[in-house]
């Protein structure tokens, strides 16, 4: 394999030099194709221009901005020079881009629109080594003389590309030469992860991290060259941005839509793709679509298709028994399994050929009639989005991994998806299971999950305590999450070790800092925020006794006992309001850090039950002594 992702580009380019390699929307809506030969050419102007600008090999540039078809055009410029590049998207705090930028010394930056080159201007001070931003879309006379006014010069997207021009005509082949240096141990990126806990983390990533990945991706998707993926996922985050590597690797094309329903929906009718890789969030969002689009049609139908997906559930069951597809964590007989399996799988495939032709058949049309599978990613797929899929006849796969680990570790393949895991470990990449001794477990027990390959990280950038305390010299990465390995080598996750929470939507959030701020309020003494996979966050909150006491007193509100007052809307409505004014952009949290629900709790947590010596919160504990009303803030 070629050692850098620049040199794959390249020979991607000399064997499908007229193929599509990203479908790009006009000002009409409609799509335009680009070629592989069209691409990079693009990539090597804009790599000309940025020499030209003074960019040299182990330079950071930044790039500010959120999916549009420049975004992987800039990456690979910045690659092919052997520059580094520092992603953040258009929803980066003031303060994220002070730390990210600054620690970077990042001396360029790539900028989406004006709304971003403003909100540079505002921390210029803070950012000294900043000179020259190139944005993508133009901005006004106004914001030009403010950056000049500040020591910035603003390029437009469109003018780097015909710099690079001149200068390829000037001196050719100059781009290329540059890509013939790249070794694979050659820095890529420097991804940070989330900032809330303070000083976001730098996670350094190579050519060799996520080429490692590649070779079992023709498993996973069983591509045909031409074959289009829908894009959704911002690709500032590695797991979108490692999936448009493996496309190109794959010799397919990107298509570029939005995770909005209607825009989604619209899109899968015009470009007609075979796949798409998505978050949890946007698989639910399509089912919910499918189901209310059949609920619309009167209650004969939704009965009908009611029974139908039913039905290709315990068809799957079936067809899973007999081909060997149920996870086996303890021992399994697989010619069992097929002997109970093949006689009632047999007997269902006439109903489910009925169910494809009247029922299954109309959804894969809705889906533009050519798509052949999905993989979710990102946080963990939930098992109705997993089993409506499967029933109703889109295959629809699940991968994990982290920012840390490029980001792929495991995946299930297109001919082997065993529902109930995230698939098998990636060609050459390990995993054990650590009990709390620290011992290596068996298939089928949990513990926490620890992983080597050549995807993981090379540390954290200028933080070598943090890369120690998760990342052991022989290579092993404390993954952080709870889960177990089948006896195939497939993973399974059951929760989360570590204190960050992924929603459905792919938003890593850290729960500590919202906490801490909920703890400002003169009404609450313990929370704790809540919210492993689901769409959003809510928390479990311990208020203040004496205070609650005293508001119901002076305010008249009876007092039976104190969990009945707990309930009283008087009370919430003075928590829900504190909650809101302490947890908001304004006081520097993103709109989806925001606790939508909350529930009173009148019991204080205590030491040796929900919290530990230190009195730090036991939060697996909490969470399953508290597993009756955390369900019911998600309903």
């Amino acid at each position: 394999m070629e050692q850098t992702l620049p040199l794959l580009l390249r020979s991607r380019t000399q064997e499908l030099s007229e193929f599509a390699v990203q479908y790009v929307k006009d000002s009409k809506g409609h799509f335009r194709i680009k070629t592989y030969r069209q691409f990079y050419d693009e990539v090597r102007y804009a790599a000309a221009g940025l020499m030209d600008l003074g960019v040299r090999r182990g330079d950071m540039v930044g790039i500010v901005s959120d999916n549009r078809h420049e975004w992987l055009v800039s990456d690979f410029s910045i690659l092919s020079i052997g520059a580094v590049d520092v992603p953040r998207g258009c929803d980066a705090t003031i303060q994220e881009l002070i730390h990210i930028l600054g620690i970077t010394e990042c001396r360029v930056c790539f900028t989406e629109n004006q709304k971003q080159v403003k909100k540079i201007l505002t921390c210029k001070d803070d950012l000294p080594c900043l000179g020259i931003l190139i944005t993508y879309d133009p901005v006004d006379d106004e914001t030009e003389t403010e950056a000049a006014s500040a020591g910035m010069t603003v390029h437009y997207y469109a003018g780097l590309i015909a710099r690079g021009q001149k200068r390829e005509v000037l001196k050719p082949g100059g781009v290329d030469s540059e890509i013939d240096k790249g070794k694979r141990d050659d820095l890529v990126t420097i991804i940070f992860t989330s900032g809330t806990t303070g000083e976001p983390k730098g996670v350094m990533l190579t050519h060799g991290t996520f080429l490692h990945q590649l070779p079992s991706f023709p498993a996973v998707f069983e591509t045909k060259p031409g074959e289009i993926f829908l894009s959704v996922l911002p690709v500032w985050h590695v797991f979108e941005r490692a999936m448009e590597y493996v496309i190109i690797y794959l010799k397919a094309g990107i298509a570029y839509s939005k995770p909005s329903a209607p825009i989604l929906l619209a899109d899968f009718q015009n470009i007609r793709p075979h796949w798409m890789v998505a978050v949890p969030r946007i698989w639910e969002a399509i089912m919910d679509g499918i189901y209310r689009r059949v609920k619309a049609q009167g209650k004969i139908r939704r009965a009908f298709f009611n029974f139908f997906v039913s039905f290709g559930r315990s068809y799957n069951y079936f067809r899973d028994l007999t081909f060997g597809l149920i996870p086996n964590y303890h021992g399994r007989i697989r010619a069992v399994d097929a002997a109970v399996g093949f006689f009632p799988w047999l007997f269902f495939m006439p109903v489910r050929g009925l169910a494809v032709l009247l029922v299954f058949n109309r959804i894969r049309e809705n889906l533009g009639g050519r798509f052949r599978a999905g993989i979710s990613g990102g946080g963990t797929l939930p098992g109705k989005a997993d089993h409506f899929f499967n029933a109703v006849g889109i295959h629809l796969q699940e991968a994990y991994g982290l920012t840390e680990t490029s980001p792929v570790i495991s995946a299930r393949r297109y001919r082997k998806s065993r529902r109930g895991t995230v698939g098998q470990l990636l060609i050459g990449t390990e995993a054990r299971i650590v009990g709390d001794t620290g011992q290596t477990l068996p298939p089928g027990h949990n513990g926490i999950i620890y992983v080597r390959g050549a995807q993981v990280m090379k540390g954290y950038y200028k933080k070598p305590e943090d890369t120690a305390a998760i990342l052991s010299p022989d290579g092993w990465l404390n993954t952080g999450d709870i889960g177990m390995i089948s006896r195939d080598n497939e993973l399974r996750i059951t929760g989360r070790a570590k204190d960050t929470i992924v929603l459905r939507g792919g938003e890593n959030v850290e729960p500590v800092p919202i906490e801490k701020k909920l703890q400002e309020s003169e009404w609450i003494f313990q929370c704790m925020v809540v919210g492993q996979d689901q769409k959003y966050l809510a928390a479990l909150i311990v208020p203040v006794q004496e205070a609650m006491m005293n508001f119901a007193e002076e305010n008249n509100i009876p007092i039976v006992d104190y969990e009945l007052l707990l309930a009283q809307p008087e009370i919430n409505e003075l928590i829900a309001n504190d909650v809101a004014h302490l947890i908001n952009p304004q006081t520097g949290f993103k709109p989806f850090e925001r606790i939508y629900k909350f529930r009173l709790i009148p019991k204080s947590f205590e030491a040796g039950i929900e919290l530990s010596a230190k009195q730090e919160l036991r939060r697996h504990r909490i969470n399953a002594l508290y597993a009756r009303e955390i369900n019911a803030l998600f309903k």
